[in-house]
């Protein structure tokens, strides 16, 4: 097995892209992923509709949808999840032209066919040990919603059951099935 090459931010951000693939940088390990389906699009543009009309509606911050975030330095980690969302008191420090530093305060990823289960909660991990509060894991086809929290709590939503993270958004609540509809 050959030695990992391990990239620098700069490094990171001057590689072309040609094919539209995802690019993420894990530990300074370049990960490159194939784009989204449509389902995954599909599912991507609902959460962010709900999600950012509430948000929007409630003056609570901004939602973002596949913007990285630097997680970690040395070595890089930069992630960009399907759908993010910071506080106001945050957003209004983002600059136009940079990754943001640190987690979002609620990451969501909307798992897709080349996802697999330790990836998944290797991601979920790094948002929260990096200062991200909640992270919903979006499985489309299983009709549900898998959140973890920064205390340490984690929960299995489905259809009939109740979406919310009242620290975060509060008044937000939606029935999982909506986000499947």
């Amino acid at each position: 097995m050959g030695a990992k090459t391990i990239l620098t931010l700069e490094q990171f951000e001057q590689l072309p892209n040609e094919d539209d693939m995802q690019q993420e940088l894990d530990e300074g390990e370049l990960i490159v992923m194939p784009p989204p389906k449509p389902g995954h699009g599909r599912r991507q543009t609902k959460v962010a509709s709900l999600l950012g009309g509430f948000v929007e509606k409630h003056s609570l911050g901004v939602v973002y949808t596949e913007v990285g975030f630097i997680l970690q330095q040395d070595p890089w980690t930069v992630r960009a999840p399907d759908i993010s969302f910071l506080k106001a008191s945050r957003a209004t420090l983002v600059a136009r032209d940079a990754y943001i530093p640190g987690a979002p305060e609620l990451a969501v990823e909307i798992v897709s066919e080349f996802d697999s289960a330790p990836r998944m909660m290797r991601k979920v991990n790094q948002y929260l040990r990096c200062g991200g509060h909640t992270v919903w894991v979006v499985y489309d086809e299983l009709r549900q919603v898998h959140v973890f929290e920064t205390a340490g709590t984690s929960r299995v939503l489905r259809e009939d059951q109740i979406l919310e993270a009242p620290e975060l958004l509060p008044g937000f609540s939606i029935k999982v099935n909506d986000l499947f509809d």
